[in-house]
């Protein structure tokens, strides 16, 4: 079957499911099925705004509210992770998955689905070693520390899927898994994004928790996104015995959704043509999240998953065959997933604009659907008890969002020495966040009327690469040969940026002189949305 694969979409569904359409006009090629690598952004309504961790500038209603109110309909069945860009208190709603829309499906924090006997998984968020080992403490309305750690992944989903045993086809991340640019044309990587240099020198670039993923899940496929750059990258994977089989995983970073770029890709998947065309629960998969939910913690308390270390009388969480049948006899064999959408916030309506609306804790009917059906922990209907027991011992939340703020940020000692989000470098492709809390009130957001008014869709085709059954990658590129020319497969040449160098750094606090001390340089991030500061920025 064929897959359309996405990058950091940004809210701009109608530019993606037109592409799609174009692709089908020009070329008779028709995806079954389409994944996004995060940066999705299921905004609702102006709440679902400033719990966006970006700034003020940036909040713009984009265009998912109408799949969201049914006004469109997502033309081909879309599966999606979260990014460091998203309305976090939506798809905090569906910590296990679910529907964010008609034929739009969030993995959760991390999930395993099926499609067409396709196994795809996904791990939402990018990585912080501060935060990494908490609980899933936070709940909107979000302070400047929890807006930002919301996303951030948990040692708990990373622990879930190494439990996994049967191979996975697909997976997804949203930062790169650390190390993966030495498997790829690393010299065309920093041709095109020379600020990456310190980062890969000092193999410091991208997630260690999706690495460690990385090799243990040996996926036949993984894509990403976050660094808004096409990146492609073959991976083979040592053996364990003479027994195994060798496996070797194509890798594959997407560019950002925007006119005139290329962020696009179709493959072809090898799938199961007796398979239905209904998106599938994984049977492994929900027997792994009843063994452990025992582990569920929504605290900011740190703590570490059990191994094998003489401190657990328990750490292999693994399913047995038996735990997986009876799983398959609970649901009667029928493991289609229910299309049990609900509205569970009001949609945003361009003739009211309410400026004003103040973000819920919600919790989803999918979700407590979900848990009572295989036995699980809602999350946060646990987060909701925990405010009401701390609200009956008098405690004010005021007092305790303010230690939160004074310990949130505070660095943990982790399995992981470097605290790596994916990027620490200065990115110019992507929003400015400064961290140190430089950020625009939360309070105010914007609703401009640009999906009212969308920038001129692109008729041109370099949004699309169409890929035959295997990506390909050769061993020269792998070994930084002079060929530069990443992706042999697409017969296309790789859209080059010009160098972002060229643009001074800025530079945060201090007069004149520098008398501030340290200099710092802004994370990431900037001219993303509109289409003129992309035009800018190329």
């Amino acid at each position: 079957m064929k897959v359309a694969v996405a990058g950091c979409c940004h809210g701009a569904l109608d530019k993606m499911y037109e592409t799609l359409e174009l692709l089908q006009r020009r070329h008779n090629v028709r995806p079954d099925l389409l994944l996004c690598c995060g940066d999705f952004q299921a905004v609702r309504n102006e709440a679902d705004l400033r719990c966006m961790a970006v700034p003020a500038k940036y909040r713009h209603m984009q265009t998912f509210y109408r799949y969201y109110s049914g006004e469109k309909k997502a033309p081909v069945l879309t599966v999606f992770i979260g990014g460091n860009h998203e309305a976090s208190n939506h798809l905090q709603e569906l910590p296990y998955g679910g529907w964010v829309a008609p034929n739009i499906y969030y993995l959760g924090y991390a999930g395993v689905v099926r499609f067409r006997g396709v196994r795809i998984g996904g791990i939402s968020g990018i990585f912080k070693s501060h935060d990494y080992r908490k609980g899933h403490f936070e709940y909107p309305p979000y302070n400047q520390q929890t807006i930002r750690s919301a996303y951030h992944v948990r040692n708990i989903e990373v622990f879930k899927l190494k439990q996994l045993k049967r191979p996975i086809d697909i997976f997804m991340s949203h930062d790169w898994p650390r190390s993966i640019y030495h498997y790829g044309n690393k010299k065309q990587l920093l041709k095109m994004k020379s600020f990456f240099r310190q980062e890969v020198e000092s193999n410091t670039l991208g997630s260690p928790a999706a690495s460690e993923l990385l090799q243990h899940l040996k996926p036949t496929y993984w894509f990403s996104a976050h660094l808004h750059v096409k990146f492609a990258a073959f991976m083979q994977h040592e053996t364990n015995s003479k027994e195994e089989l060798p496996k070797a995983t194509k890798f594959l970073a997407l560019d950002k959704c925007l006119p005139h770029r290329d962020f696009l890709q179709i493959i072809d998947v090898e799938h199961d043509p007796n398979a239905g065309d209904s998106l599938e629960y994984d049977a492994e998969w929900i027997a792994i999240l009843k063994a452990t939910n025992s582990l569920v913690n929504v605290t900011q308390s740190s703590w570490n998953m059990p191994e094998n270390n003489g401190l657990h009388a328990k750490w292999d969480y693994s399913v047995t065959e038996e735990a997986i049948k009876e799983v398959l006899e609970e649901l009667n064999h029928d493991l289609k997933i229910p299309c049990n959408f609900t509205l569970t916030a009001a949609c945003y309506d361009p003739s009211k604009p309410q400026k004003n609306m103040e973000p819920v804790h919600t919790i989803n009917p999918q979700t407590t659907e979900f848990c009572a059906q295989f036995g699980l922990t809602d999350i946060n209907d646990r987060i909701q008890q925990a405010k009401e027991e701390s609200s009956g011992r008098g405690e004010c939340e005021e007092e305790e969002e303010e230690e939160m703020d004074s310990t949130g940020s505070a660095e943990e000692p982790s399995e992981y020495n470097t605290d790596n989000s994916g990027l620490s470098s200065f990115n110019p492709d992507e929003i400015m966040l400064d961290e140190e809390g430089g950020d625009e009130d939360l309070s105010t957001c914007s609703v401009d009327p640009s999906p009212d008014h969308p920038p001129e869709f692109s008729t041109s085709f370099s949004d699309i690469r169409i890929m035959p059954d295997s990506m390909v990658v050769s061993s020269d590129d792998a070994m930084d040969s002079n060929n530069e020319e990443l992706e042999k497969s697409g017969g296309s040449k790789q859209v080059e940026e010009k160098s972002s160098t060229e643009r001074p750094l800025k530079r945060i606090g201090g007069d004149e002189n520098g008398n501030s001390g340290v200099k710092k340089i802004k994370r990431r991030n900037q001219a993303i949305y509109a289409a003129e500061d992309e035009d800018k920025t190329d």
